[in-house]
């Protein structure tokens, strides 16, 4: 009995709160009445159906209500009082199932998809507005992104292949969906701040989608204009620290018992950063013009390169274990960091987890990567933006490279 009161409880006020947000839309189908009506006759159905033993009763009370709603909406078309959509009468025939599910006592269920619906009612004119703002564009950008997370990813075998046993299709795509994930948010942000982002903002974003395009935007900036270069190596500094932010969601999400391990020092190579930052922004704080436009991240061709280069990494980093040892896992660190860190950071995070390579060795390697991926940018930040950026940047990155040499032969 006191199962069945909860339900229907709940089954009320997930109607109540449905049909209040109905009622001020001045919804004349159902309202802050018939709603609770609704969920509660959804509960007892499913009640009913328990204790009969017999499914149809909820498909029966469902089909009745169905007949109610197309009657109710019959009857204002013919009065004249009809609207153009159907959203009401949807919304009405959810909330019964959302009765009957509580009344099924998976009440978590319930509260969350009613949830959901009261949300959806009450954001109709910014997901409207949202729709209308949208470009072609940024239109197929989503669709690239259900591609490439819930197209292509459930389809892939989740076994390994090739030697070593390293080679997971699943595995690999799934990195693909964390790294186009991580970069999207920060893109939208991006787009979000539009041209008031400052220093702070556009290396803090610009870290996060890519420092590496960061830095060759901004460098162009300041070879064309002298009086960008001061502001322009701030935020090229700033963007190099918020790498290390990007390394440890990567690593937290795919191994967070490595992450734990490797906190201390990668935190302690980040928190250089962060002074060396904060000099750089004390020294030559001012907002510098805005960086071009990032390039989109969810770009098929750019996920299926990312995707090959992981899968390649990964590879060649159990090779290299197997016969070179540490030291051929420093060299492969160093030379795919010089282009990209996220498939050498991922791939070493995840053969530490698995027990394939030394936690140790695995934070070292993936700070060299993160070192010789600064000695890229500094290069060119020194060809693209000439001396004037060449000679702001050299100072703070030529500190956080000594930091960092100093951690990995020095740290214990």
């Amino acid at each position: 009995m006191t199962d069945t009161i909860v339900s229907l409880g709940v089954a009320l006020g997930l109607g109540l709160l449905v049909g209040l947000q109905r009622e001020r839309t001045q919804e004349s189908l159902a309202g802050f009445r018939t709603f609770p009506l609704i969920t509660a006759a959804g509960a007892l159905a499913a009640h009913l159906a328990g204790w009969a033993d017999s499914a149809w009763i909820v498909s029966a009370a469902l089909l009745g209500l169905v007949a109610i709603v197309v009657a109710g909406s019959f009857e204002r078309w013919r009065s004249g009082k009809g609207g153009a959509g159907i959203t009401t009468e949807v919304a009405a025939m959810l909330m019964f199932l959302v009765g009957a599910v509580a009344g099924t006592g998976a009440i978590a269920v319930a509260v969350v998809t009613g949830g959901i619906v009261a949300a959806l009612l009450h954001w109709k004119r910014p997901m409207h507005a949202l729709a209308e703002r949208l470009t072609d564009e940024e239109m197929r950008a989503v669709i690239r992104i259900v591609v490439i997370g819930l197209v292509i990813l459930p389809v892939l075998p989740d076994e390994t292949y090739g030697p070593y046993d390293v080679l997971n299709p699943f595995r690999i795509w799934l990195m693909v969906v964390l790294i186009v994930g991580i970069s999207v948010a920060s893109y939208v942000l991006y787009k979000l701040a539009d041209a008031r982002a400052g220093t702070l903002l556009g290396g803090l974003l610009g870290g996060l989608i890519s420092s590496t395009a960061t830095t060759a935007s901004y460098a162009r900036q300041a070879a064309g204009e002298r009086t960008v270069a001061p502001g322009a190596a701030v935020v090229l500094m700033v963007a190099s620290t918020v790498v290390f932010g990007r390394i440890f969601i990567e690593i937290g999400v795919v191994a967070p018992a490595v992450l734990r391990q490797t906190l201390a020092p990668l935190g302690a190579m980040a928190a250089v950063n962060v002074l060396l930052s904060a000099i750089g922004f004390w020294l030559w704080g001012r907002v510098p013009a805005r960086s071009g436009v990032q390039k989109d991240p969810t770009q098929l061709r750019a996920a299926l390169v990312f995707g090959v280069l992981y899968g390649v990494v990964v590879f060649v980093l159990a090779a290299a274990k197997e016969y070179l040892g540490e030291s051929g896992l420093y060299a492969v660190a160093t030379v795919s960091g010089l282009t990209d860190i996220d498939a050498i950071t991922l791939s070493l995070a995840n053969l530490a987890d698995a027990g394939r390579v030394e936690i140790d060795t695995a934070w070292r390697a993936i700070l060299l990567a993160a070192l010789s991926n600064l000695v890229f940018k500094g290069a060119i930040a020194l060809s693209l933006g000439g001396r004037e950026l060449g000679a702001r940047v050299a100072p703070l990155f030529g500190a956080s490279l000594v930091a960092g040499a100093a951690i990995v032969l020095l740290w214990p």
